[in-house]
């Protein structure tokens, strides 16, 4: 089986290579082709898989290219895990951002909004792509905003294009492991966008351990959201927030000690790369070893500025591990090739398993999975509050998207300034001008 990785330059791709090895069962990838616009960066992440690999038999085959089209031909699963503007890109959303008082965060606020409309077009094209070239393939989406750009490549693709996003899944394994339950086993009532989503219920043989939780402030406070939250406002609300969304519920503190701090996450990270793959320029680096320290101090310092304005201090070794979006995808993409029947999280067209929104509308929910793909289950209607953010940033990715096949720059003002986090036109139009002004993929805007 042939799996091609968009953005196969990317730092993460050996969590997806390591994710690989593992599966030694009949229908496993046997090629692996990497694209990425950057030669350099591919060279670097292939010295890293070959240091994998090392002493595997039968590991995929890894080709590397920087022409698309001869990437996608062929594909019969396509993960698409691009950065438009790489983490340049990302630090600049974020100062613009912040220089206006608002949050720049790559995928909530106006930085998640100037991302959008960088990235959706680039999106749209390579599905149009494969729809042309590989029309067979499955494609799964990595791209941030994931439910955004999952919600622009289905216009092309339909259900042949599936977000995914390891942030339910680490909710959901927490939550579980301090109520003594099974993740594998358990249900996950769980609802929303992407990164804007609720654990409302945690069913194991059908009982709902949930409210066990939300009566015990000691085991609140054992996992990483009820340090974030607290379990104050977790029993208020009588569901878990998704990490996400501690920028809408304590948006002034988070803002604050992102203005406060020495830098902002997407400049720690851009450093932070940029040494890791001039490093690995040097022929005598050890790869593996090189990429896997790196890694450590990219998910030790996850969320930092989150934790800070929450006094919730370091993250401890079981917050450390995420849902493992590697793990998650090859889960995805072995269900399909393989028939075999799994439930995930994953961020698909609603058919209606939302009520508040239309059936074409992109939601994080529940699927059973299958070899005709992902199948969302209708779940319960969120509360009032629920419904309404859901609604409300649902609407701003319409207008995103609207813009962006437009290329009017009226839709773009209109985007930023309907965002619950972004509270005046004003600003609006004035992170548009600065947006435009800094970022080239934003050339299209147009009065």
């Amino acid at each position: 089986m042939r799996l091609t990785v968009l953005g196969g330059g990317g730092f993460r791709l050996p969590l997806v290579h390591g994710a690989l090895l593992s599966d030694r069962a009949e229908g496993r990838v046997t090629r692996l082709v990497l694209h990425d616009l950057d030669a350099g960066r591919l060279t670097a992440v292939a010295r890293v898989l070959a240091d994998q690999a090392a002493g595997v038999p039968d590991a995929p085959e890894v080709v590397v290219t920087t022409d698309l089209d001869e990437a996608l031909r062929g594909a019969d699963f396509v993960f698409s895990a691009i950065r438009v503007g790489g983490l340049e890109g990302r630090a600049a959303d974020e100062r613009i951002a912040l220089a206006e008082g608002v949050l720049g965060q790559e995928t909530v606020g106006a930085g998640g909004i100037a991302y959008g409309l960088r990235t959706v077009p680039v999106a749209v094209d390579i599905a149009r792509r494969v729809a042309r070239l590989a029309p067979g393939a499955w494609v799964i989406n990595f791209t941030n905003p994931a439910g955004l750009v999952t919600e622009a490549m289905a216009r092309h693709l339909g259900d042949r294009v599936i977000g995914i996003c390891d942030s339910p899944v680490g909710l959901g394994r927490r939550v579980a492991r301090v109520l003594g339950a099974d993740p594998d086993t358990a249900w996950f009532d769980y609802a929303g966008l992407n990164h804007l989503g609720w654990l409302r219920g945690l069913r194991v043989k059908g009982h709902d351990e949930l409210p066990r939780l939300l009566a015990d402030r000691e085991l609140l406070g054992s996992f990483e959201e009820g340090r974030l939250f607290g379990p104050e406002w977790i029993r208020s609300l009588g569901a878990i927030p998704n990490e996400y969304l501690h920028y809408y519920y304590f948006n002034r503190e988070t803002v604050r000690a992102y203005r406060e701090a020495r830098q902002t996450r997407g400049a720690f990270l851009y450093e932070q790369q940029a040494r890791f793959y001039a490093a690995m320029e040097r022929p005598g680096t050890p790869a593996l070893k090189t990429w896997d320290a790196t890694r450590a101090e990219r998910e030790a310092t996850y969320m930092a500025h989150n934790r800070e304005a929450a006094g919730a201090g370091g993250r401890d070794a079981a917050d450390l591990e995420s849902g493992g979006y590697e793990k998650v995808a090859l889960a995805l993409m072995r269900a399909i090739a393989r028939h075999r029947r799994t439930t995930l999280i994953l961020d698909v067209r609603n058919r209606g398993a939302l009520s508040a929104l239309d059936a074409d509308a992109v939601v994080e929910v529940p699927c059973l999975v299958d070899a005709n793909g992902a199948h969302p289950v209708p779940v319960a209607p969120l509360p009032d509050h629920a419904t309404a953010l859901v609604c409300a940033v649902k609407a701003v990715e319409r207008e995103v998207l609207a813009a962006a096949e437009s290329g009017s720059r009226a839709r773009a003002v209109k985007a930023f300034a309907l965002h619950p986090l972004v509270d005046s036109v004003t600003v609006a139009r004035r992170l548009v001008d600065a947006y435009t002004a800094a970022h080239p993929g934003l050339a299209y805007l147009r009065p």
